[in-house]
């Protein structure tokens, strides 16, 4: 793939990305209710985090895709965000079940949501899941690294191991 091409396929993944922040935002509030809002919020910020994290790291990467790897202090920034949206996650979950709604109808899209969160969070910092539906078993067989991971360690390469 071209240089100019890859550029553009990453411009078109981080506004994505940012896009799909903003609808989940506004469709989420168009199903709150009353009993269900802490839960909601609780299954929604963790994945709003990945979402801004994974549309600002595609935009970014415009910048060294095909020319250099990632520069260490985006790589430290990334590590360290690896680490928030596990915690986010976590006391995501623990809101999604202390405030679980009384309408399971809603309960069930918030764990949705939420579920989504960790999805978005295992593709870009453990496992990469997207790929086209024609071809996705046989991908995710691949077992794959993100995209992120590989530039984090290719910056992690020039300077040498973290602790």
């Amino acid at each position: 793939m071209s240089l100019a091409r890859l550029r553009r396929k990453y411009t078109s993944l981080g506004y994505g990305e940012l896009a799909s922040t903003v609808v989940f935002v506004f469709v989420s509030q168009r199903f709150a209710t009353q009993d269900g809002n802490v839960a909601l919020w609780s299954a929604l910020v963790p994945l709003l985090l990945i979402l801004v994290q994974g549309g600002s790291y595609w935009l970014l990467a415009r910048r060294w895709v095909g020319k250099s790897s990632m520069p260490e202090h985006y790589a430290s920034a990334f590590r360290a965000f690896q680490a928030l949206d596990l915690i986010a996650l976590a006391v995501g979950f623990a809101g999604v079940v202390i405030y679980f709604p009384s309408h399971a109808g809603a309960g069930w899209l918030i764990v949705g949501i939420w579920l989504f969160g960790l999805i978005e969070y295992i593709n870009y910092f453990v496992l990469r899941l997207s790929y086209p539906i024609w071809s996705w078993l046989p991908s995710i067989r691949k077992r794959c690294l993100p995209q992120l991971v590989q530039d984090m360690r290719s910056a992690t390469s020039r300077t040498g191991p973290l602790l």
